[in-house]
């Protein structure tokens, strides 16, 4: 399913105001996640009103952490699909998520939060979350 642009248009707001690079296409994902030195989180937006609204905030807080990513960023699921495709191939052997959360480290991923780790989860408890993964992976 194709999210029309106006619906997703806050939600990507919601992550770039805070400094989220958006991964629109499969050069932009290769750009970030081929990197063989450093961290990038990858937060796999969504519409999903639970999941999502929950993952947002938690990502948003983790931006303040201390270690942190190098580099935060997104793509939207439902809409940037060549760039949610190519963010998926990066994160196998996990099935696709969304919304989904993943660390990446020198290249590889290290830590993954799925969809059903979101669901029923405070933002505070996804961020707790985050924060443990940063503090064994960031610099």
């Amino acid at each position: 399913m194709n999210y029309p642009e106006q619906l997703c248009e806050p939600m990507r707001k919601d992550l770039t105001s805070v400094g989220f690079v958006e991964m629109r296409t499969s050069e932009d994902v290769d750009t970030y996640l081929s990197k063989k030195e450093g961290t990038v989180l990858v937060m796999i937006n969504s519409v999903c009103g639970c999941a999502a609204g929950n993952a947002r905030p938690a990502v948003k807080m983790s931006t303040q952490f201390s270690p942190r990513p190098d580099v935060f960023t997104t793509v939207f699921a439902g809409q940037d699909k060549e760039a949610t495709n190519r963010a998926r191939e990066y994160m196998s052997p996990y099935p696709p998520s969304s919304p989904s959360i993943a660390l990446f480290k020198d290249g590889q991923l290290v830590h993954f939060i799925e969809r059903h780790h979101i669901e029923r989860r405070t933002p505070h408890m996804i961020a707790d979350n985050l924060r443990d993964a940063f503090v064994q992976s960031c610099d």
